[in-house]
């Protein structure tokens, strides 16, 4: 089982609630990311509170990121495991496309 870690911690600037980030992310980041990586990899993404979970099931098996949402930061829990696809690239991505939408 992977271990927890805290990826990043990114200011929320704008701030986005939990409910607009994740209307953010299902509307905008799949292409997003597709896009940058030349790919048509499917995302999926649940919402419970303050938590926003977001899974690559044809690549990662389980839950790959959980975001928590404050008024101040977004914060990026990482449950990829060592060697799992190119955990980096989505990494460098999804941190790229929330400094974006919230900064």
């Amino acid at each position: 089982m992977p271990i927890e870690k805290l990826m990043i911690s990114i200011n929320n600037v704008q701030p986005l609630s939990p409910e607009t980030l994740f209307d953010l992310l299902k509307t905008e980041f799949p292409t997003y990311v597709n896009e940058q990586i030349g790919s048509n990899m499917t995302i999926e993404f649940a919402h419970v509170s303050d938590i926003i979970n977001i899974s690559f099931p044809e690549v990662i098996e389980g839950n790959a990121y959980t975001l928590t949402v404050s008024e101040s930061t977004i914060d990026v829990t990482d449950h990829t495991g060592e060697g799992t696809y190119n955990t980096e690239l989505l990494e460098q991505h999804l941190v790229e496309f929330l400094t974006l939408k919230a900064g």
